[in-house]
């Protein structure tokens, strides 16, 4: 996945045909170990390919995962959460005028 990871972000950066190389280099940049067999599998099968018509492509594919958030529900579930009303928190206000100032000395005394 790092490997795919930034071979999109080589062509998204104006690498057109990213090589080997190119994803190691960006790889160990950030101090990340390639995978040399997953990587030229990786870029053996985009090689000569289309980037934007394979994203084109695989996207019916991203249905079969499902969107939905934690837990089980479905249906409807949303419809039958009950809105509360936040309560309003105030805060208290602090009375600093006596005593010190923001550095531990006497307010007042001129030795800034």
């Amino acid at each position: 996945m790092k490997h795919m990871a930034v071979y999109l972000m080589l062509v998204l950066g104006g690498n057109a045909s990213p090589t080997a190389d190119d994803v190691k280099k960006a790889l160990s940049a950030v101090g990340v170990e390639s995978d040399d067999e997953r990587l030229t599998a990786l870029i053996s099968e985009l090689s000569g390919k289309d980037l934007n018509e394979l994203l084109e492509a695989g996207l019916p594919l991203l249905a079969k995962f499902g969107g939905g958030g934690g837990g089980g529900g479905g249906g409807d579930a949303a419809a039958d959460v009950v809105e509360e009303e936040e309560e309003k928190v105030e805060e208290e206000e602090i009375d600093m005028s006596g005593g010190m100032d923001m550095f531990g000395g006497e307010e007042g005394t001129g030795d800034y």
